[in-house]
């Protein structure tokens, strides 16, 4: 469904640049998860006053972490970083998910600790557990080091959780023979990518037991179904995103194999490769899941000193999802 979008300003004549048209994907940017990550933080600076400790970047984008630095916030990547002076002063677990080490050393220092994992990242964490609970041996299907990874595999002793990130590694895998196997996946993944694997690993084990339900989450695969509505139709596509962003790596990967030939990753305007460019005359564009919507704007504005810009949005689903603030903070978002 299409469906008139946002315009945007220009700085000279219509007439004397080219006509570009822009098919912005919907839905794009933000997703629940991120939403209440980014509360979390404000609400405690809010409610605390500052500084409060972040582990991590609470997401995966430059933009919205320093905005947060300069709110107050202090990013860590470890406990042990923030002084000991300092230690009363609330932490805040970052959107991803972290291993059960890390609330036991926060608990161990007497810190007051926010947990900002996605509820969609918990049920995968609780999934592991219960799988590991029933004897089950545990194939995750993700990316090596990617912080949601190290903290699902952080939920179980180490050895319970087998990592396979290819259909090579799926049909290399060696099971130990303990029991039953089971598989669950990264949020983030690519939705094709992730079938590929799985339809491998049901090939070589069929009693292998699935999620309950899809761990892949509603936004993943929602912004990627929108990019290849938009892909086969436009000549580049722009990826608003950090490059260590898995979701956002994914959309540009999706672009690429929905047919359009130049996808790219930007983090901002002045990032955009307009040599590479060149003078398209159609250009998708979307925003992975820890990027605001702000800089989509910003991206828009560039083109549009630059060309004629005509604006559609190309929606392919709706989202309503919410989810629940920390108890800690409900009087804050509340006042």
């Amino acid at each position: 469904m299409t469906s008139a979008g946002p315009g945007a300003k220009a700085s000279a004549s219509p007439a004397q640049k080219p006509k570009l048209e822009i098919k912005l994907c919907a839905p794009r940017g933000f997703c629940a998860g991120v939403d209440r990550a980014i509360q979390i933080v404000e609400l405690a600076l809010k409610r605390f006053g500052a500084p409060v400790y972040v582990r991590h970047e609470i997401v995966h984008n430059k933009y919205v972490v320093e905005d947060l630095k300069a709110k107050g916030a202090v990013f860590v990547e470890e406990l042990d970083e923030i002084p000991d002076a300092e230690r009363e002063r609330p932490v805040i677990f970052s959107a991803h998910g972290v291993p059960k080490s890390v609330p036991a050393e926060a608990a161990s220092r007497n810190m007051f600790y926010l947990d900002a994992t996605c509820p969609l990242v918990s049920k995968v964490h609780k999934e592991a557990e219960l799988h590991h609970r029933r004897g089950r041996e545990i194939v995750l299907i993700g990316h090596a080091g990617h912080p949601e990874v190290i903290g699902t595999m952080g939920q179980l002793p180490q050895g319970s959780v087998s990592l396979v990130e290819t259909v090579e590694d799926a049909a290399a895998f060696a099971p130990s023979g303990h029991g039953p196997l089971a598989w669950i996946t990264q949020t983030t993944l690519s939705v094709d990518d992730t079938k590929a694997i799985v339809e491998k690993l049901n090939e070589r084990f069929p009693e292998i037991i699935p999620p309950h339900k899809d761990d892949i989450c509603y936004a993943t695969t929602n912004r990627q179904e929108a990019v290849k509505a938009v892909a086969p139709d436009v000549e580049a596509m722009i990826v608003v995103g950090a490059p260590n962003s898995s979701n956002s790596q994914r959309l540009r990967e999706v672009a690429e194999r929905a047919g359009c030939a130049r996808a790219v990753l930007v983090q901002r305007a002045s990032d955009i490769p307009w040599a590479s460019l060149g003078e398209p005359e159609s250009l998708g564009i979307t925003a992975g899941a820890s990027a605001p919507e702000i800089l989509v704007e910003e991206i828009i504005d560039a083109f549009a000193e630059r060309f004629d810009v005509h604006v559609q949005t190309v929606r392919t689903a709706d989202e309503d999802i919410a989810f629940n603030l920390p108890r800690a903070l409900r009087e804050a978002a509340a006042e």
